[in-house]
């Protein structure tokens, strides 16, 4: 498995109303996804408009259909990025 960051954000003209009635629904299928080792961390910008959402999958396409399986993603545009470990930096002078 891969991990990927899915950054979600809402569709112009989305009526909020309708997204806060199936909050009880999106976090009950979340937990379902984490359970599964499918999502790890999410996080909310809602001064932006945006979700971050940890996603662990084997290509991009998974991680797309994965988040596609919650509630809210009919109101969100998707980008996919892969995540990498940050690289240990090399000291000055170290042969690389």
């Amino acid at each position: 498995m891969e991990a990927f960051m899915v950054v979600c954000r809402f569709k112009a003209g989305t009526e909020m109303d309708e997204v806060f009635a199936v909050v009880a629904e999106e976090q009950a299928r979340a937990a379902e996804l984490e359970a599964e080792s499918r999502v790890g961390a999410i996080r909310l910008s809602l001064a932006r408009g945006t979700v971050f959402i940890e996603t662990f999958a084997a290509d991009a396409d998974e991680a797309s259909a994965t988040i596609h399986t919650l509630p809210m993603a009919r109101w969100w545009d998707l980008d996919v990025f892969p995540l990498a470990a940050p690289v240990a930096p090399v000291a000055p002078g170290a042969a690389s």
